[in-house]
């Protein structure tokens, strides 16, 4: 039986769809604030695990379920802002899950951390030994996450995964930069304004590659704890991704740039490049992505165009 918090959401809703696909248990935990997706065959349970009682959530569950807790607020840019809404969605959201996987004595837990606990690394691509230093409260709070789940993992025997997930987008995708520019390019054809200096360069992962990885990282790891970075073997810049959106909408839009913080970044917090070392998981468990992070985009933006189907 599984237990995927937050499997209304982006990267859940693609998870749950491959599970019940299988013909396998899934109960999705989620309050419905990100995420709207349902997929029928799954059990839904309505929770918002910041504030509910675990002890009464446990009741509604069987026994030694795996759990991925995909839940969280993935907006990097407002946790700079909303700071105490980010960390309760982050932190005590995954305290609470692994209590709930502590109760219900979880076979395992999967996390979905992010290339984000790194920072702005010199290293790259980034391995998963590279000292972590966020420069943003998004990447702050996922790095207190995976101490929490490490924690609960040693401490309670719990077999846990932290997994530390370059960008990934394709299919229900609903924020992220692909997103941002076929969004403004509706509502303008004629201009593009694209946020830091479009030199920002970053690896992209499409959504089905990501759900491969995460059924191999279940199936192969028995470690109590571990890490692995998950990504691409390259990277595209955000000029380079403009291009390739303008191109598959067939426009000629006139490009400006506004640079909110006079360092290049998109927004404050924003890391410039990002490149992760996934050897350790290539050699690990076998896992490779199958595009490279410009076929990645362009079958993102055409997802978003013509509207994406499932292959589970």
């Amino acid at each position: 039986m599984y237990i995927v918090t937050g499997g209304a959401g982006y990267i859940g809703g693609h998870l749950v769809d491959y599970l019940v696909s299988k013909n396998l248990e899934v109960i999705v935990i989620d309050d419905l604030t990100y995420g709207r997706y349902r997929n029928e065959k799954a059990k839904f349970i309505m929770f918002d695990l910041r504030q509910g009682s675990i002890v009464e959530l446990t009741e509604k569950l069987e026994k030694k379920p795996i759990i991925y807790h995909l839940a969280a607020n993935p907006d990097v840019r407002t946790s700079m802002i909303n700071i105490e809404e980010h960390f309760e969605r982050d932190v005590k959201v995954t305290l609470n899950v692994m209590e709930l996987a502590r109760k219900v004595d979880a076979k395992k837990v999967i996390f979905a951390s992010s290339s984000t606990v790194y920072g702005e690394t010199k290293k790259i691509p980034t391995p998963e030994s590279e000292e972590l230093k966020p420069i943003s409260n998004y990447g702050l709070f996922k790095l207190l996450c995976e101490n929490v789940v490490k924690y609960y993992a040693e401490q309670y025997g719990i077999k846990s995964i932290s997994a530390r997930l370059a960008n990934i987008t394709g299919g229900r995708v609903s924020h992220g930069v692909v997103v941002d520019f076929v969004k403004k390019l509706r509502n303008n054809p004629n201009l593009l304004e694209i946020l830091g200096n479009g030199k920002q360069r970053k690896s992209y992962l499409y959504i089905n590659d990501l759900i491969e990885a995460f059924m191999m990282l279940e199936e192969k790891v028995n470690k109590i704890y571990d890490v692995f970075n998950i990504g691409n073997t390259d990277w595209i810049s955000v000029d380079e991704i403009a291009k390739i959106v303008i191109d598959e909408m067939r426009l000629s839009p006139r490009i400006i740039y506004k640079d909110l913080t006079a360092e290049g970044r998109g927004w404050p917090g924003d890391v410039r490049v990002m490149l992760l070392d996934i050897s350790k998981i290539s050699k690990e468990i076998g896992w490779s992505p199958k595009m490279g992070s410009r076929e990645v985009i362009r079958q993102a933006v055409r997802d978003l165009l013509y509207g994406y189907k499932s292959v589970y």
